[in-house]
């Protein structure tokens, strides 16, 4: 491990995101920041940093306790960074993922007359 590492890098080593290329348009879009700071992809990391990744509709928070420059496999990641993101933000992830019965599946177009009743219904019934 190296004693600099980029921050698109490291995001792509211990796993939150996918591919490189990915990490490094999030960077890019203003997605990432270090300790409250919008950063570029070529920013360099350093031991204690603290790394917000905005996933809507949570905004993740980790501490770098290591740098690393290749990806790892997901068992040796917890030794890279700890995940420091607050319960508030988990608990919003977990409500939209409750509520996932109310969207419709896309592609399928507008509610047909009859699907449209059965959903003013049971609007009205709560």
């Amino acid at each position: 491990m190296g004693d600099q590492v980029r921050v698109d890098k490291w995001l792509w080593a211990v796993r939150v995101f996918k591919t490189r290329s990915i990490a490094t348009d999030a960077v890019r879009k203003g997605r990432v920041m270090i300790d409250d700071l919008p950063v570029k992809p070529s920013r360099v990391l350093k031991v204690g940093d603290v790394v917000q990744v905005r996933k809507s509709p949570v905004t993740y928070r980790y501490r770098v306790l290591k740098l690393a420059e290749k990806r790892m496999g997901a068992k040796l990641v917890s030794d890279y960074m700890e995940d420091i993101t607050p319960q508030t933000e988990l608990e919003v992830l977990e409500v939209q993922k409750n509520m996932g019965w109310f969207q419709r599946e896309r592609g399928t177009g507008r509610p047909t007359k009859k699907e449209r009743r059965d959903l003013d219904n049971f609007f009205e019934n709560d």
